[in-house]
């Protein structure tokens, strides 16, 4: 299969990393790579970031500036161990509601856990349900989140158009992904730690280099910058922008309902 970037107008739905899979099969390939890694997820993004997800996440959470008042209602999608939800919860002075919504019932479980340990319960609500196909009546929330999930949803123009549905006029949606690197030495730096690092870091971690494999190509087949945001404006959203992050490994996209 071809190891260049998707384009605007589709092709993740039937990639599994490098790997063309026949149409309806990629979901529970997923899943199982989830299913794996849940324990270790936090873990497992230190590795394929070298650590800057955190300052990544901080700067997505200083970037939605969520409301300090009560009635602010959140959706983090693919946020199934709360590692965002409970950045805005706290972000908002512990007022904000934040529904955590993930397919995969195995990182909703460590979510619950980390909540409860961190007093946070009262806030959050836990949800398994799929990207797809959102379980919430139209005009639900103030903002829809998903970081470095958006990738591994099969039909991500769905996601999209069901993020624009469920969000409140004046809404925002945030999306944090890794992408395309756009310095030249660091793209070539980037993509051997990538391809000779990682999967081997994972093997040690977890025991089982595969999931590492399939997140690793999974970035590299996923739309560009520009390519995204031209998916995110075809979903309706208004004032659509991106912010690269260390030289383009990852950005963050913004895109309002208006």
């Amino acid at each position: 299969m071809s190891e260049s970037r998707t384009s605007a107008d589709g092709g993740m739905e039937t990639s599994y990393g490098f790997r063309e899979v026949p149409d309806g099969q990629k979901q529970g390939l997923v899943n199982q790579v989830f299913h794996k890694v849940a324990k270790r997820y936090d873990i497992m993004n230190d590795v394929m970031s070298m650590g800057m997800h955190r300052a990544w996440k901080d700067a997505m959470i200083s970037a939605l500036n969520p409301r300090k008042e009560p009635g602010y209602k959140i959706l983090d999608v693919a946020g199934g161990t709360g590692d965002i939800a409970f950045r805005i919860v706290e972000a908002s002075g512990r007022q904000a509601h934040a529904t955590v919504l993930d397919i995969n019932g195995s990182m909703l479980g460590v979510g619950a856990e980390r909540a409860e340990k961190k007093k946070l319960s009262g806030n959050l609500t836990f949800v398994e349900a799929n990207a797809e196909e959102l379980p919430f009546e139209a005009g639900s929330f103030d903002a829809y989140t998903i970081a470095f999930g958006i990738r591994n949803v099969p039909r991500i123009d769905a996601a999209l158009s069901e993020a624009y549905r469920v969000l409140k006029r004046g809404g925002r949606l945030l999306v944090l992904e890794f992408s395309e690197v756009d310095m030249p030495l660091l793209d070539k730096i980037y993509d051997a730690w990538s391809f000779n690092a990682i999967p081997q870091f994972g093997k040690a971690i977890t025991g089982d280099a595969e999931p590492y494999q399939y997140l690793v190509e999974s970035i590299r087949k996923f739309p560009n910058q520009e390519n995204f945001a031209a998916m995110i404006r075809q979903a309706g959203f208004s004032r659509v922008t991106f912010t690269n992050y260390t030289g383009g490994i990852a950005a963050l996209h913004s895109g309002w309902k208006l």
